[in-house]
């Protein structure tokens, strides 16, 4: 019987070392974001994109749709039946897509810089809606 390795995902600095320019300036920006909004966020490559993760996964960029970049919000990989979050968006960044997921576009350069105080304040309220990782 012959071995088979498992195709380890990239790392996220893997990854976006292999994004064009001027997408990868906005990513790094992106990721250096979400990353800062709270302790203990971690990262990794997931549903083919950057994923971020304090307890389940709660945002993921998206890199393929009709929008550059966009920054998926999401209570985890299953949906969820709690109540949407109450998330105070006064700048109206947010894009519900469900009860339980929203998502925030990017259209152009520079776009990350100019919402980050609102983004990071938004992040910073998801995260109390995040639930534990569960072991199974």
């Amino acid at each position: 019987m012959g071995s088979h390795k498992l195709k380890s995902a990239p790392s996220v600095e893997d990854f976006m070392s292999h994004a064009p320019q001027p997408l990868r300036a906005e990513m790094e920006a992106l990721r250096q974001l979400v990353l800062s909004a709270s302790p203990g966020i971690g990262e990794e490559v997931k549903w083919n994109a950057p994923s971020f993760h304090l307890g389940e996964h709660f945002a993921t960029m998206r890199l393929n749709g009709k929008v550059p970049l966009q920054l998926i919000l999401h209570r985890g990989a299953k949906k969820s039946e709690l109540p949407p979050p109450a998330i105070d968006d006064p700048t109206g960044l947010l894009e519900w897509l469900g009860p339980d997921r929203a998502c925030v576009n990017f259209t152009k350069p520079g776009a990350v810089s100019a919402r980050a105080d609102a983004l990071k304040t938004i992040l910073q309220q998801w995260v109390n809606y995040i639930p534990p990782r569960t072991v199974g």
